[in-house]
């Protein structure tokens, strides 16, 4: 890592089967806004609907987002369980192992150009990535591209990176950890993601 600034940064990983990584995030957005810092809030795996969108959008210009998903949601072929594809309410496209969708893995490969950007230039005090974890298990995002921007990142950034399954690699790479266990989920009696609270 390169220090171009004196004051430190970490990197963050919030990963896990539980519901509130990406909330999380948000969370710690806010408050770097509020602390007179800029932000870039990049989602991977996520298109400009999640009801979060409205209010980040308008919340300050402190505040980058961009959002890199499409429409629907990708995931590997028996990778989901019946009451999580239920929950996307028929927006997920399944795909076999290895061979993701062209437009998909070109939106990704931007997101990591974007995210090595962002982390080496000094540009952003807090860069989170949401949902690279989901894309790195998904594979279309490469583990040694989730390295290499760990290794590009300017000492001076605070760094998260939100998504269930990560890996030890990556947990061992960060200064900071979150895994959020999942207890008990209305999914599983079959609720689907309701507006303002899961999506």
């Amino acid at each position: 890592m390169r220090s171009d600034m004196s004051v430190r940064g970490y990197v963050h990983v919030y990963t896990g089967d539980g519901k509130g990584k990406t909330t999380a995030a948000i969370g710690l957005a806010v408050r770097a806004i509020g602390a007179g810092k800029r932000v870039l809030f990049l989602q991977f795996m996520k298109a400009r609907s999640y009801s979060e969108h409205a209010v980040l959008e308008r919340l300050s210009t402190a505040l980058t987002l961009v959002t890199l998903g499409k429409p629907y949601f990708v995931v590997k072929e028996g990778t989901m369980t019946e009451n999580e594809v239920r929950a996307f309410d028929g927006g997920i496209v399944s795909f076999t192992p290895g061979r993701p969708p062209e437009e998909y893995r070109k939106a990704m490969a931007e997101g990591v150009d974007l995210a090595k950007k962002a982390v080496s230039e000094g540009a952003y005090e807090l860069v989170v990535l949401d949902e690279i974890i989901v894309a790195a298990h998904f594979e279309l995002v490469g583990n040694d591209q989730i390295a290499d921007i760990l290794s590009s990142r300017l000492d001076s950034v605070e760094l998260v990176l939100t998504g269930r399954g990560a890996s030890d690699e990556l947990m061992a790479r960060a200064d900071l950890v979150t895994v959020m266990q999942k207890v008990k989920h209305y999914y599983d009696c079959g609720v689907l993601a309701r507006a303002g609270i899961d999506c």
